[in-house]
């Protein structure tokens, strides 16, 4: 017999497994001999009250036989001797999309800049300890992309992007707990996915595909109006640089939001892109004891619970207009880390690892950047809003002092126009220098940052306090290009055979949604030219 249960329960049986099968044992009066499984099927936190619930769906079997934990049966074949799709990045774009040509008998040739998952720890050391920014591999760049190594987090709300399910599953297939197919919002954590990642590398390789680490797209093929391919440089050190150049049925362009020098390449061969609108701000920092006493609505959230996250938005007026002012890619139990990709500029971001266990909580909190913002870098053409955000990360460079070290405001001091006699403990390695951050944020920006903080004060008692600081500058939280595609076949509008993928052509936002679109992107090269 399967039971499907919806219960609501106390941290303490809810996240607890034991307490959990007892639990559900005792209410369904389960003997001891009975064969009995239980299997979460959905599991999320209700805190709006002081008495905080876990709200949870499972499927129980009496003597029954649980169906498979994958609802999707996904299987590779050898493509070594078949037809070759050229994908240009190895994030979540480019290896979801290389898993699917495979399952479709299509050969990915993957091209990453970057290093290796385990080569690329010793630049991000650099960065951190040495203030030693390498442009093609760090937080940004290598294999995994930017989700490798600043967070992990799953959720999405791009429900008609793809098959949530089916992407969560081939996470767990090769190696992700189970957890992330039943939470609300489902979280690997950075410490995990290295491994993760090379084990959908082993796949690719394992059925025939290739992956190139080292290798720089300098160059795209074009005739007519049809990309034949690309050219690369491969390094794998300065001394030796080889060019080669790789064909296929179609390339898929999956580089991520920070691959400046493609954005400047597409506009140079006239392959259309265009300005697009992105959002701006800092990283603020508070401790997660403050985070989770303001958010659980108790002294001290005990061992079951998790670090609490929290989200917030609001609308500022700006001279006949409004502004979003919002969290962003919020970091519980986290860490702030130096996402730079060239040496003179200064860029955050957050992670967390698995356990969320770090004292501190970060959240970017961000201002919506438009057209308007721009106007002084209209000369730029579709790369105007690029300029814009390159600009302030290298003022925000200079005004700390030319290197990796962040400038920094406590957070009341900064509502108050006031530099920072001293600045708090923080988790971002480089360290930290104080400054007015208004010496480099434009004064739009920190106007309604400055409002946004007052209402968030109020909608969270306790958030506004000098015992947060804010950390700058949070400046890559999408791509500041668009490459327009057509809607239902994915492909550029003017060029054939290629086809903008994900975060780097602004459509996607995050492992998931990047991962989905990578997906369809295949599916649609395949259904088209194969």
């Amino acid at each position: 017999m399967k039971k499907i249960l919806d219960l609501t329960l106390p941290p303490e049986i809810g996240y607890d497994e034991n307490e959990l099968h007892r639990y559900v044992k005792s209410i369904l009066h389960i003997k001891d001999e009975d064969a009995f499984q239980l299997r979460l099927l959905k599991r999320s936190i209700d805190a709006r009250s002081r008495q905080i619930k876990i709200n949870v769906q499972a499927a129980v079997y009496i003597d029954d036989i649980p169906e498979p934990l994958f609802q999707h049966q996904i299987s590779y074949r050898d493509v070594s001797k078949s037809a070759t799709v050229v994908i240009v990045g190895a994030g979540p774009a480019g290896l979801f999309a290389a898993l699917r040509l495979i399952e479709l008998g299509i050969k990915p040739v993957i091209l990453e800049r970057g290093k290796d998952v385990q080569e690329r720890r010793r630049d991000l050391a650099d960065i951190n300890k040495k203030n030693i920014v390498n442009p093609d591999s760090n937080y940004c760049f290598g294999e995994g992309g930017a989700g490798t190594y600043s967070d992990g987090k799953l959720y999405t709300r791009s429900k008609k992007r793809g098959d949530i399910r089916r992407i969560l599953e081939i996470f767990v297939a090769h190696g992700a707990s189970d957890n992330i197919l039943y939470e609300a919002h489902p979280h690997i954590g950075t410490n995990k996915l290295p491994k993760i990642i090379r084990a959908i590398r082993d796949t690719i390789l394992q059925y025939g595909g290739e992956i190139h680490f080292n290798t720089k797209v300098t160059d795209f093929v074009v005739d007519n109006n049809e990309i034949k391919g690309v050219v690369a440089e491969q390094s794998a050190d300065k001394s030796a640089v080889q060019q080669q150049e790789y064909h296929g049925i179609g390339v898929i362009l999956a580089t991520g939001h920070s691959a400046r020098d493609i954005f400047e390449l597409l506009h140079q061969k006239d392959i259309r892109i265009e300005a697009k609108p992105f959002a701006l701000g800092v990283r603020i920092e508070h401790q997660q004891s403050l985070i989770d006493a303001i958010q659980y609505k108790c002294a001290d959230r005990g061992i079951y619970l998790p670090a609490a996250s929290y989200s917030l938005v609001e609308q500022v007026s700006v001279g006949a207009g409004q502004k979003g002012v919002f969290s962003f890619c919020m970091c519980p139990g986290g860490f702030i880390v130096p996402s730079a990709t060239q040496q003179n500029e200064i860029v955050v971001n957050g992670m967390s690892p698995s356990k969320r266990d770090s004292p501190f909580s970060n959240s970017g909190m961000v201002v919506a950047v438009d057209e308007s913002d721009w106007k002084n870098f209209h000369r730029f053409g579709p790369l105007a809003a690029m300029e814009y955000q390159k600009s302030v990360e290298q003022k925000a460079w200079q005004v700390a002092g030319q290197t990796q070290v962040a400038p920094a405001q406590r957070m009341q001091d900064f509502v108050h126009q006031k530099v920072s006699a001293s600045l708090l403990e923080t988790s971002y390695q480089p360290g930290l220098v104080t400054v007015e951050m208004r010496d480099f944020l434009p004064e739009n920006i920190a106007f309604c940052l400055q409002e946004g903080f007052k209402s968030f004060g109020n909608k969270m008692r306790g958030y506004l306090t000098n015992d947060a600081q804010l950390i700058g500058v949070e400046s890559r939280t999408s791509s500041p290009v668009k490459i327009p595609r057509d809607r239902e076949t994915f492909e550029h509008v003017a060029t054939r055979r290629l086809f903008p993928c994900a975060e780097g052509a602004g459509y996607a936002g995050g492992i998931m949604s990047a991962a989905m679109d990578g997906e369809r992107c295949a599916e649609q090269l395949v259904a088209l030219y194969v």
